[in-house]
């Protein structure tokens, strides 16, 4: 049997054991484990996330009513009656001189924000903001780096009971636009760029144009982050001016909070909306349980405004712990993470994977308790080559969630082992399972993640979705009342999951299912592959051709030996039964600004597709590669076409 890489102290004082002895106590219940504690998280729901209200003291301007007053999805109702605010749970209690932010950029020294500084700058921004006529429902969005003021922004538009919504500086205008159009926000809050890789970043000129194409906002703030800011708006210095009395809008739980949006490669990006009060809690069990982060704690995850893992590191904030905010490139990650001494860092496995290639050499972290890891499923070699280079003392915790909830499905706590290349376990109010397409339950076999009872995350809607038609058959489509991810997975007979990639790319080989993940994590290891793209394509006449592009390490050559080498890695480490057709060279992979491939886009265009209907250019991070792959799909129709002639 397989040994884990990483065990839990038995004896640790970590805060998920502390709750499950709160909550047990008041319920004259025990739990030996995590798995009798994650049981009870999923059979009484409404028990269990009170426990979670009452553990970190949430507190409503209103009694509240029932934790779960009505279980059926999709359209759950938590604590009706209940009146919070997720920035006055940010910020209340601390104490003022204590750390809230460092804030990051290339070649500088860190700028730290107190406690007493964020709130005073919150106060003031939300003064500025209201003054400027920004209220309840009315909506702000960012187009921002990852940096300190982009935290103070959406606190600020919180505290209003306004809504809010942001973006990276790496998307262009048209990308921009798309989603924050939607929205018709009354004030935008930008930079003048960022420093990446060495080099200044300017956006000043995109800002403008952005503000231009968005005739709704009224108020328009700059942050000078490369010091000149964006001529015609407020300078963010006087937007964040004097000392005005703090004070949050007390709102319905259900409240929204934010729209954050999905990738927008296939059509117009569906806006995501959340509430206050689900985002408030699930962000208190996972990084106050799963994390175990509190006051004394340092929390970075490499991420931008576009991608959910920046809500979830704002959320690190509920818990007491410090954030990083960095908006340079990922190279100097590690000496970064030792320089603030941080205790939870989050990263990405394609991140990992780059470090194993380059041989990287990791500085001393003696701070460093855990990383997280996400985006993609963690190949057990990436997970193995940094279990030993942190050593044993670190959690290797890889995890896997979604936007639509802004949280994990799947992933670690402090209690449960690492298994190099799964994921521990379910998290705490999660009935994760996988699903056969008659909507039974597997256990060892690959299926599709299902969520079957109600998380408080769950969206509120879809922006712009009338009688939520989109938002039904997005995810509750395939399984009536039961939540489909859209994610390939095995629940394995020890309780942990594996991921498998997207379940809309499936590799459906002589029908033996397939994802995605399995091949890259046979091939991307080699160090002659800088990347791979995986198809699985349903032709017309009823064949099926699975081609692997890959991306070769400069000085590499795809010749026999190569393709050799990546024949026998498929056949080792995924199935014999999922070699290629063929395996092409290709110039690049296109990916989302958030950094995943484009797979579902890339087939349908080898379907025969044309590209403008599958990809939109401007939620890609190189929209002239699918220029390429299109002309490999003609070609493909063209000998096609010539064989049956």
């Amino acid at each position: 049997m397989t040994e884990p890489r990483w065990v839990p102290d038995p004896g640790a004082d970590t805060r998920i054991a502390r709750f499950a002895a709160f909550a047990g106590e008041r319920r004259g219940l025990r739990f030996p484990g995590y798995a009798e504690l994650h049981r009870w998280s999923v059979e009484q729901l409404g028990d269990f996330w009170q426990a979670v209200w009452d553990f970190f003291d949430v507190r409503s301007a209103t009694p509240p009513g029932p934790a779960l007053a009505e279980p059926e999805m999709p359209h759950a109702k938590w604590f009706p009656g209940a009146q919070l605010n997720y920035t006055e749970h940010a910020l209340r209690d601390r104490r003022p001189e204590s750390v809230a932010i460092l804030d990051v950029r290339e070649a500088a020294e860190p700028v730290e924000y107190t406690w007493g500084d964020l709130r005073r700058q919150v106060a003031a921004l939300a003064d500025t903001l209201r003054r400027n006529g920004v209220g309840r429902d009315d909506r702000v969005v960012g187009y921002l780096p990852n940096i300190a003021e982009a935290v103070v922004a959406f606190l600020a538009t919180a505290s209003l009971g306004a809504v809010w919504s942001s973006c990276g500086q790496d998307y262009a205008v048209p990308a921009a636009v798309a989603r924050f159009g939607q929205l018709e926000p009354v004030a935008l809050i930008t930079a003048d760029g960022y420093r990446f890789a060495g080099a200044d970043r300017s956006r000043a000129a995109e800002a403008q144009r952005l503000r231009e194409q968005l005739p709704t906002v009224r108020l328009a703030i700059s942050v000078p982050r490369l010091g000149s800011g964006v001529p015609g708006m407020l300078p963010w210095a006087d937007a964040v001016a004097g000392e005005p009395e703090f004070a949050a809008e007390p709102v319905a739980f259900d409240h929204p909070l934010w729209v954050v949006f999905s990738s927008g490669t296939t059509g117009v990006p569906k806006g995501i909306v959340h509430g206050h009060g689900g985002v408030l809690l699930e962000q208190l069990k996972t990084s106050g349980l799963h994390f175990g982060l509190g006051e004394g704690d340092t929390f970075f995850w490499f991420t931008t405004p576009s991608w959910m893992m920046w809500n979830s590191q704002a959320g690190g904030l509920l818990t007491g712990a410090r954030i990083v905010c960095y908006d340079g490139s990922p190279t100097s990650l590690w000496e970064l993470a030792a320089r603030c001494e941080v205790t939870v860092l989050g990263t990405s496995p394609g991140f990992l994977l780059s470090c194993v290639k380059e041989g990287a050499k990791l500085p001393a972290l003696p701070s460093l308790r855990c990383v997280g890891v996400t985006g993609s499923a963690l190949p057990a070699s990436t997970a193995e080559w940094l279990a030993d280079r942190l050593g044993p003392h670190v959690q290797i915790a890889s995890t896997s969630g979604g936007t639509d909830v802004v949280t994990g499905f799947v992933g670690a706590a402090p209690t449960l082992p690492v298994y190099a290349g799964e994921i521990s376990g379910p998290c705490l109010g999660v009935a994760a399972d996988a699903y056969d397409p008659a909507g039974r339950s597997l256990v060892g076999e690959v299926g599709e993640l299902v969520i079957t009872e109600p998380m408080p995350s769950m969206p509120l809607r879809f922006w712009h979705d009338p009688g939520d038609v989109r938002f039904r058959e997005a995810y509750f489509s395939t399984y009536p009342g039961v939540w489909r991810q859209g994610d390939w997975a095995t629940h394995t007979e020890r309780g942990t999951f594996v991921l498998h990639g997207r379940s809309d790319s499936t590799l459906n080989r002589h029908g033996v299912r397939m994802g995605s993940a399995d091949i890259y994590d046979a091939v991307e290891p080699l160090p002659e592959i800088a990347e791979a793209l995986v198809l699985g394509v349903e032709e017309p006449d009823g064949g099926y051709w699975m081609p692997l592009f890959v991306t070769l390490s400069p000085g590499t050559e795809l010749d026999d030996g190569l393709r050799s080498r990546l024949v026998a890695a498929i056949r080792a480490h995924a199935s014999p039964r999922h070699v290629p057709d063929e395996i092409v060279a290709a110039p690049g992979i296109p990916h989302t600004r958030t950094g995943k491939k484009l797979e579902v886009p890339l087939k349908r265009i080898m379907q025969g597709a044309e590209p403008s209907a599958v990809a939109d250019p401007a939620a890609v991070d190189d929209p002239a590669l699918i220029d390429w792959y299109a002309g490999v799909a003609a070609a493909r129709a063209a000998a096609l076409a010539k064989e049956t002639a």
